[in-house]
């Protein structure tokens, strides 16, 4: 396994990340209840980018902690599916 070096592990750290920039924007957006004119767009977009620089440092920090190849610390429990890279072959029981 490639490990954090992997196609996989970049995949799923990038989806995390934008995830994090998305759900803090929306967080940031709600919170202030203001208009979309009257927001403070270089305030709300520099700390959502904080976040997501925080969940990509988060994931490398965690690579070494969780199962191979997955920015996760959480191990899937026994008998449970395990996400595949697009393009692997099935692991062999």
């Amino acid at each position: 396994m490639d490990g954090m070096f992997g196609s996989y592990f970049w995949k799923a750290t990038a989806e995390r990340a934008v995830k994090a920039f998305a759900q803090s924007l929306l967080a940031l957006l709600s919170a202030s209840s203001l208009g979309l004119l009257d927001v403070d767009w270089v305030a709300t977009l520099s700390t959502a980018a904080m976040v997501t620089l925080l969940s990509l440092l988060s994931s490398i920090a965690s690579s070494r902690i969780g199962p191979d190849d997955d920015p996760s610390v959480v191990t899937p429990p026994s008998g449970a599916p395990q996400a595949q890279p697009t393009g692997a072959a099935p692991a062999a029981a």
